[in-house]
């Protein structure tokens, strides 16, 4: 395992072959890692409600970090993870104009990924049981309702934890060392209720998804489920998602993850 020192001198690396990388490639990885992290949150919804409660939480948070062990180790670009760049960027190592490439670029392809999840998890008939469609419904109002200044500190919070992890796991000189620094800062944010931009993406378009198909097909009848969550029908749209969450949220990570780099290149700044 190497030392935070040693990471630092890594992370230039890391940042100047992310920097170099072309749209394409920002856009395919992106999605890939968009997809990933929707399984690790769809895999983490299914074990919340199967088991319900305190207990059924902490399940739902031990599932979720599969999404993140699954981008580091299989290879995929993740905007939240990404954020490590500002480091090396403070440091003068890469240039703004390609740290700024790799995240919007990123970013999109993480939407677009986790948005195909969305749709794919919708269309498959999976949730189409009261309680997980419940549960769906839930997370997509209680995330369109959050104000902005929580879901502002909620994301620094998440990706303080993220990026945490991100910098263990590059450390790490083996696949299980890698599993384990990913696995508990995230079950860690999971737990707490921070909020993850990327995750988002995945979890309130679901919503609203359900939102329209049970509009146009009374899906809500046909699998039994007696009653919308409060405010369901009202606040979970792409305007409140993207004013309300999303935007908020990303500034968040931004400032956590990014700010968790800049301390780390100051302070080992050869």
């Amino acid at each position: 395992m190497l030392s935070s020192k040693e990471i630092a001198k890594k992370w230039e690396g890391i940042a100047q072959g992310k920097a170099s990388l072309s749209i394409v490639k920002c856009l395919l990885l992106g999605i890939l890692a968009g997809m990933f992290i929707a399984f690790g949150a769809l895999g983490s919804t299914v074990a919340q409600t199967a088991i319900g409660g305190g207990l059924g939480k902490l399940a739902g948070a031990c599932v979720f970090p599969a999404g993140l062990i699954l981008v580091v180790m299989a290879g995929a670009e993740l905007f939240t993870g990404n954020c490590l760049m500002a480091g090396p960027l403070t440091n003068r190592k890469i240039k703004g104009t390609g740290l700024l490439r790799n995240w919007l670029f990123v970013y999109l392809g993480n939407f677009a990924g986790s948005y195909f999840m969305a749709r794919l998890v919708c269309a498959s008939g999976f949730l189409w049981n009261a309680d997980l469609l419940s549960a769906v419904m839930t997370a997509a109002v209680n995330k369109c309702s959050l104000p902005f200044d929580a879901a502002l500190l909620r994301g620094i919070g998440c990706n303080i934890l993220v990026c945490g992890a991100v910098w263990m796991a590059s450390g790490a000189d083996n696949a299980a060392g890698k599993a384990v620094c990913c696995f508990f800062p995230v079950m860690l944010f999971v737990l707490c209720g921070f909020e993850h931009s990327v995750a988002n993406m995945y979890y309130v378009p679901l919503g609203i998804t359900i939102r329209n198909t049970w509009e146009s097909s009374f899906i809500l009848y046909r699998y039994n489920v007696t009653a919308l969550p409060e405010g369901f029908a009202e606040n979970v749209s792409w305007v409140s998602f993207l004013l309300n969450n999303l935007l908020p949220v990303t500034l968040g990570n931004i400032l956590g993850g990014a700010g968790l780099a800049i301390v780390y290149a100051k302070v080992y700044k050869e």
